[in-house]
């Protein structure tokens, strides 16, 4: 029996695996993803400098309202969209995608789904 402890170890061995590889710069930032049960959070950051450039989250205030629960695929395809949209106008094109040793599958795809649609390129 894989217990929510073990569950949560593989994925931040995943994370640390796939942190080795990819690596953000200033024209091609990091998109960083992070998803909680209620929330799901989404920034651009440039690794050689150790900033986030733009973040999104269900919880920012253009979000929390139109949104009811933030833990869902709806939410999650407006987060990608916002953090795309303050991505374009910060004159980022081009990222890297960082799931953050998730799985690529649910809330995690619709977000990155919706990040393309809106103009990104990863």
């Amino acid at each position: 029996m894989i217990t929510k402890a073990g569950k949560n170890a593989s994925r931040l061995k995943r994370h640390l695996r796939m942190r080795k590889k990819v690596q953000g710069t200033s024209e091609r930032p990091r998109l960083n993803v992070f998803r909680s049960l209620n929330n799901i959070y989404a920034q651009l950051i440039d690794d050689v400098k150790g900033v986030t450039l733009v973040s999104a989250s269900t919880l920012d205030k253009e979000l929390k309202d139109q949104l009811g629960h933030g833990g869902n695929k709806e939410s999650a395809k407006a987060v990608g969209s916002l953090v795309a949209k303050r991505a374009i106008e910060a004159g980022v094109k081009k990222v890297v995608f960082d799931r953050g040793g998730l799985i690529y599958h649910g809330r995690i795809k619709e977000l990155a789904d919706a990040a393309r649609e809106a103009g990104l390129e990863f």
